[in-house]
């Protein structure tokens, strides 16, 4: 069987996502019978039916679904290697890809990048944010280069895994209510209190703390994502207990942050501790060595 062609992948993919033949055709700037030869030209090739045609949408069969699926991974990684083959063409050192969990707050990533660009101007980063059980395999797989992971992680199987950060856990509360000048896991389970969903380091982590003091509250809310979580706090729509990078490094905890909010300590404290995971140290090249500095840059101290 030849070689599947890229268009043609990338027209499908283009129905998938629009839903009509004559949608992709706009899309992709191909006139309409080009759009219908290239599919004709892949289920000729896959001897496969992959699109179904009706009256007013497109869908696609069961095979056409799996060449959508596997074919967004073969366009982003033509990508990678065109991105690749361009950077060193132009004489730049590299992009490296990077992984980071939901729970790393939008003021840190923004710094790190230009604490990067300013060292390391010929390096570009790729950034995923996913789960810390994804990155460890994706590293593993050897289609990541770094991931910031929840610890405990288990180094092992050609990934090496290190401390980076260690945040105090804090209860973010809206600013007109009574907050004490601690939280306990009493009183926070007697509020509307907000966490991260079961699937993640983050909520084992409080689901830990409350049991250590004999509860098991449900939370009112699920949200994977701090800053909408800030955002419902500062809303009064309830507490919701994340980690405060430390005031040594500025801008992270800084007031803007924080409005419409009071930060109370946990009692007991509670603190949420990141690693860099990495593939073996004498795979680095200069572009992930330099990552790795930048990173180090926002360690806190052990």
């Amino acid at each position: 069987m030849r070689n599947l062609n890229l268009d043609q992948v990338q027209t499908l993919i283009a129905i998938a996502d629009l839903g009509t033949l004559a949608a992709a055709a706009q899309a992709l700037h191909l006139a309409p019978p080009t759009v219908s030869l290239h599919i004709s030209e892949l289920e000729s090739r896959l001897g496969a039916s992959l699109v179904v045609r009706g009256r007013r949408q497109a869908s696609l069969t069961p095979a056409g679904q799996a060449l959508v699926d596997g074919g967004r991974r073969l366009l982003a990684g033509a990508d990678e290697v065109v991105e690749q083959v361009r950077r060193r063409a132009q004489a730049l050192e590299g992009m490296v890809r990077l992984a980071t969990t939901a729970g790393v707050s939008a003021g840190l990533l923004p710094q790190l990048l230009d604490l990067l660009a300013r060292q390391s101007p010929g390096v570009d980063v790729k950034l995923d944010v996913l789960n810390s059980a994804e990155a460890m395999a994706r590293l593993r797989a050897g289609t990541l280069d770094l991931a910031i992971v929840a610890l405990p992680q288990a180094s092992g199987s050609g990934v090496w895994v290190d401390r980076w950060r260690s945040d105090p856990m804090v209860a973010l509360v809206p600013a007109a209510w009574d907050a004490p000048a601690e939280a306990t896991p009493q009183w926070l389970a007697d509020q509307r209190w907000m966490s991260f969903g079961p699937a993640t380091q983050m909520y084992r982590l409080i689901a830990g703390w409350f049991a250590q003091a004999g509860l098991n509250p449900r939370p009112r809310m699920e949200l994977n994502h701090p800053l909408a979580l800030r955002s419902l706090v500062a809303a009064g729509q309830g507490v919701a207990v994340l980690p405060l990078e430390q005031p040594e490094l500025p801008g992270l905890a800084d007031a803007r942050d924080l409005a419409g909010l009071q930060v109370c300590p946990l009692s007991p404290a509670l603190l949420r501790e990141l690693g860099l995971a990495r593939r073996s140290p004498e795979t680095d090249d200069p572009a992930i060595a330099a990552v790795r500095r930048a990173l180090e840059s926002f360690a806190t101290p052990r």
